[in-house]
Parts: structure tokens; C-alpha cells; sequence
């Protein structure tokens, strides 16, 4: 439904006669203070969010100094999503995790049309201009044609693919002391992380360390944790209630005997039971695993952000510790295809906001070349900067938060780390991997920057180079086997009403039982678990579960092959 010309003239003033000067380097609010308007709180509600309350720190300050807005971050916990769905209200910058929400709720009148009264083309002209393939591939999504939203890890073409979100990273240091034993399946990998304990077997606070530390926050159809070693060891996906094959489209429900998820969950619970699995992961956070991580009470992660990027301190590389990817020799890691259409989790604004055009405003700056930096390493000609001839690079203050971030922040944004200034609404814009227009043809990533490549940090990744024969993360991916997971206009449907009850029944008892599994105290109690988890699925309605999965890995594999033709 049209606003009414005067409350849209009225909401326009209350956001700063928001004329914004784009440039693509990045964008600057109504003479780059805002000071002159009165500052507005808006509420982000972020299915990726594991934080709540307000954002604090650099970015708060940022958004304050430029816009003149504070945020609110709500996380979706205890079926938050339900209960604003409910109430008609999902906030003013939607951040959706679940492809399924976000259609539904577009369907359902809760999201805003970026289009009305040219909100898009006036405040989000850098979206409008650089995400045209994944804005068509939103406008699609609907029977009403509108654009409710952008994709996140868009790239401006589909050449190449990223490699920087899952890993295999442990404690090299570790490795290399062991006499870097052959590791070629999970057997293998269950032996070395008994013999690191041997030879580690407390943290740097004197705590029992582990193989891994899990977290339930992110549990969606299954445990998070468990579907992503899958996905790294089997070259799979997930998908709906399980997990796609993306070389055959072949698809396995989480409940299929001796499949990929019950396989890896077996794996877990062997590690349990070989005390080598944190026993405070079914109730742990993200940050409590960040804390034992930072603390050598965690030899592996699959994930580099939750690994490497925690672990390789100033202070360990010091001290020759360092984490560096190991994987089985028999894996086959599943990488994400860049793609012009984006992925499955969406930026949007709710229908009921005040401020359309400045939650238009702020999500186009996170799309600017330098608005997804500031994302991703914190505030330019502070922590990063560009060198004279277009390439990047970390400040002395930039190399410091980069590897450690619990490095204090200073100057204009001291008074907290980096770490608790960064962006709680845990939310990208483009894929890593690919090109900064405003850099010298380097990419996003760090990793691959020229002022970042240079001789080992310490002894240990010396010796990762050797035994790899590698330089960069990067590179020893692709040295081993790997399937790319194709970028395609597969869009999820809304599953019927009537099969909502199931599914939701369904997830509610693979996730409880498989925590249940994981924690069993030998493989007796662990395939009574499977068992009795099995038949309570069956009785809620799987197979009605399961069929849709199926139906759906059809639809996304005939997408997949209209793109490799």
C-alpha cells in the first residue's frame, strides 16, 4: 500500500533530508556528521545475530559520527522470528538467515518495497547499480515482482570460486611435534587428536583442552556443527533436512542409515566419549568457544573464521604456536561458486519502519566497496588503508586487530577492543573472494593482499609451507579434491502450511536427539538414541518431510545444470 505523500515527506525529514553523496569508495550521510538531526535507534533484527542489545564500540561510534543512528541488535532466539511475525512488526533492518523466512515474510506484506517512492534509486544506488543480476533474482522470488531485499556474497561475475569459510584447522605447532602423522580419514584424525592431548593436555589457564568446542546457536534441521563436517569430509551441502550432493544432486536426508549426517554424528560422539569434545558445547556460545580458542584449549576448528583467524595471536606466533589447515587426504571439501545472483541469506527492511530511507542508506554503505571493508576489518585510515599505487594494507594499529582481536582500539575509537566493536548484526554484502573495485585488483580478502604476503611468521608455518608446499590457504585448497557448489536462480519455495507443524516437529527432534547422541555415554546409548530418534521423527511425519527435500534437490539440481550449460 502507497504512503501518504505527507507521511513520506515526514519520514524524509526525520531522516536527514538524507541526501547522500555516493561515491564508490564509500558513502557519506548529509555532510558526513548528521549532527544537525536528532539521532535515531533502529531495530536490526538478525536471524545470523548471536549477540543482543545495542552495538557498541568503532562501529557504533562510526554509524553515530556519519548517521547519526544507533542500532538495536535482536537475535533470533525463542522463536523470535514467530513472535514478530506474529505481531506484524520484524523491525527496521531485516537480516534474514532462512531464505524460506524471507520469502514468507514478503509474501506476507512484512518487508518494505525498496522501489516505493524510489527508495532504492536514491538511497541505495550503489546496490541498484553494482547487484543488478541478484536485485532480478529477488523481484523473481515473488508473485508480486517487487524487490524486498538484496542477497549477500554477491560477485560481480561467476569466473572463480571462495574458498575462505570452511577449513580444516589445527594446532600445527602440535602436528609438527608429533612428526606430522598421516592423516587420511576421520580414524586417522581421531588418533591425532588422542596424541595432542597426550602431549597437551590442559590450556594456558590449566583447563582440559579439546578437539573441538562446539556451539548450539546456530542449529538449524540439524546441528550446525555435525552438517558442516559433512559437508568438508563428503563434499556435500546442506540443504533443507539434510544434505545435497552438488556433483550429482543427489540428496540425504539427515535420517538416512549410514548417511553423511548420522556418519559424522557417530564421529562426534567418539569424540565424546574419548574426552575429546568440550563438554559445555550443547550450551555454549560462540563467544565461550572464542574464549577456549584464544586460550589453546581448542586443537581444530572446520571453520577458518573460528580457527586461524581466533588462534594465530601476535602472542602465539611469539610463543611458535600457530593454527594451519590439515585435511584428511581422503576429503573433499564442498567451495562456494561466486555468483552475480548472491546466495540464501538477505538484507531487507521491515514494512513497518519509520526510517526506509536511512535503512535503505545504511545497508548501501555496507554494499560500497569500502562500507564491506569496514565490515570486515574495522574503520578505514585506521585499521587498513590504500597505498599510492591502489593496493591494500593493515595499519600498525590494523596488523595488531587483525590477528588479535582483543587488541584495544585507539585514537578516535579507543576506549574498547576491536572485538567489541564489531558488527553484531554478523551479517556480508559481497563474496570475500572476489574483486575490490577500489583496490588494485586485489580481492576482499586479506589473505591475498600484496602487503600481506611475505616470509613465514614463525618456525611452525614454515613448516606447514614445506610439508604442503603451499603459501597461502588459498592455494593448499585447491591442491586437494574439492567440488565447487554452483551458483544458480534456485530459490526456495515456501513450504505449504500444512507441513509447517511436521517440519518443525521433525528439526525440534533430529537437533534435541542428536545432542542427546553426542552426549551418550557408550554405542549402546548412542544407537538407542539414533534408533528412538528415528522412530519419533517417523511418527511426527519424515517421509511427508523428506519427500519435500527431495522435490526441492530436483528443482536445485535442474537450476545448477542450466548454468553449467
Amino acid at each position: 500500500m502507497k504512503k501518504s505523500f505527507f507521511k513520506r515527506a515526514a519520514k524524509k525529514l526525520v531522516a536527514c533530508t538524507l541526501a547522500s553523496v555516493m561515491m564508490i569508495g564509500g558513502l557519506t550521510a548529509c555532510g558526513g556528521s548528521g549532527k544537525n538531526k536528532k539521532t535515531v535507534t533502529l531495530t536490526v533484527f538478525s536471524e545470523r545475530a548471536n549477540y543482543s542489545g545495542e552495538q557498541m564500540g568503532w562501529t557504533a561510534k562510526y554509524l553515530l559520527d556519519n548517521y547519526n543512528v544507533k542500532l538495536n541488535i535482536v537475535p533470533n532466539t525463542n522463536g523470535a522470528f514467530n513472535t514478530r511475525t506474529e505481531s506484524g512488526d520484524l523491525g527496521d533492518i531485516v537480516v534474514f538467515g532462512s531464505e524460506t523466512d524471507f520469502i514468507k515474510s514478503a509474501q506476507n506484506g512484512l518487508l518494505f518495497d525498496w522501489e516505493e517512492d524510489d527508495v532504492l534509486s536514491e538511497y541505495g544506488a550503489y546496490i541498484k547499480e553494482n547487484c543488478p543480476k541478484a536485485l532480478d533474482k529477488v523481484r523473481g522470488m515473488t508473485d508480486a515482482g517487487k524487490i524486498y531485499g538484496v542477497p549477500f556474497e554477491v560477485a560481480p561475475n561467476s569466473d572463480d570460486f571462495q574458498t575462505k569459510l570452511y577449513s580444516w584447522d589445527i594446532r600445527w605447532d602440535l602436528y609438527e611435534q608429533l612428526g606430522h602423522p598421516e592423516v587420511k580419514d576421520l580414524d586417522d584424525y581421531m588418533q591425532l587428536f588422542k596424541d595432542m592431548k597426550e602431549i597437551c593436555p590442559t590450556d594456558e589457564t590449566g583447563k582440559p583442552t579439546y578437539a573441538f568446542s562446539l556451539w548450539p546457536d546456530w542449529d538449524g534441521d540439524m546441528v550446525m556443527y555435525v552438517q558442516n563436517m559433512a559437508r568438508i569430509y563428503y563434499g556435500l551441502d546442506e540443504f533443507q533436512n539434510g544434505l545435497y550432493d552438488p556433483a550429482t544432486g543427489e540428496f540425504h536426508g539427515a535420517l538416512e542409515e549410514n548417511g553423511p549426517y548420522l556418519e559424522m554424528l557417530r564421529f562426534f560422539h567418539d569424540l565424546y566419549v574419548n574426552d575429546l569434545l568440550d563438554p559445555a558445547s550443547m550450551t555454549a556460545t560462540y563467544d565461550s568457544m572464542v574464549e577456549k580458542m584464544s586460550k589453546s584449549g581448542v586443537f581444530a576448528s572446520v571453520f577458518k573464521y573460528a580457527g586461524e583467524d581466533i588462534y594465530n595471536t601476535d602472542e602465539h606466533v611469539s610463543q611458535n604456536k600457530i593454527m594451519k589447515p590439515l585435511r584428511p587426504e581422503n576429503s573433499v571439501i564442498t567451495v562456494e561458486g561466486l555468483n552475480p545472483l548472491g546466495s540464501n541469506n538477505y538484507w531487507a527492511i521491515g514494512a513497518k519502519t519509520e526510517y526506509p530511507e536511512l535503512c535503505m542508506e545504511l545497508i548501501n554503505f555496507f554494499y560500497t566497496p569500502d562500507g564491506y571493508m569496514f565490515s570486515l576489518y574495522g574503520p578505514k585510515g585506521v585499521t587498513w588503508d590504500y597505498d599510492e599505487d591502489g593496493n591494500t594494507f593493515f595499519t600498525e594499529l590494523g596488523k595488531k586487530t587483525n590477528n588479535d582481536k582483543s587488541t584495544p582500539m585507539e585514537g578516535d575509537y579507543a576506549g574498547s577492543t576491536y572485538h567489541d566493536g564489531e558488527c553484531q548484526i554478523n551479517m556480508t554484502s559481497w563474496s570475500i573472494s572476489c574483486e575490490n573495485p577500489n583496490s588494485n585488483g586485489e580481492t576482499y580478502d586479506c589473505g591475498d593482499w600484496k602487503s600481506e604476503q611475505g616470509e613465514p611468521k614463525c618456525d611452525a608455518e614454515a613448516d606447514w609451507r614445506s610439508f604442503t608446499g603451499c603459501t597461502s590457504f588459498d592455494e593448499y585448497i585447491r591442491t586437494g579434491k574439492y567440488v565447487v557448489k554452483v551458483g544458480s536462480a534456485y530459490t526456495e519455495k515456501e513450504r505449504p502450511a500444512e507441513l509447517e507443524t511436521t517440519w518443525t516437529n521433525v528439526k525440534n527432534c533430529v537437533v534435541t536427539n542428536s545432542w542427546k547422541a553426542i552426549y551418550a555415554k557408550d554405542d549402546a546409548e548412542f544407537d538407542k538414541i539414533v534408533a528412538d530418534m528415528i522412530k519419533q521423527a517417523n511418527d511426527y511425519g519424515y517421509e511427508e518431510v523428506l519427500k519435500w527435500a527431495e522435490e526441492r534437490a530436483v528443482e536445485r539440481k535442474a537450476a545448477e545444470d542450466a548454468v553449467s550449460k
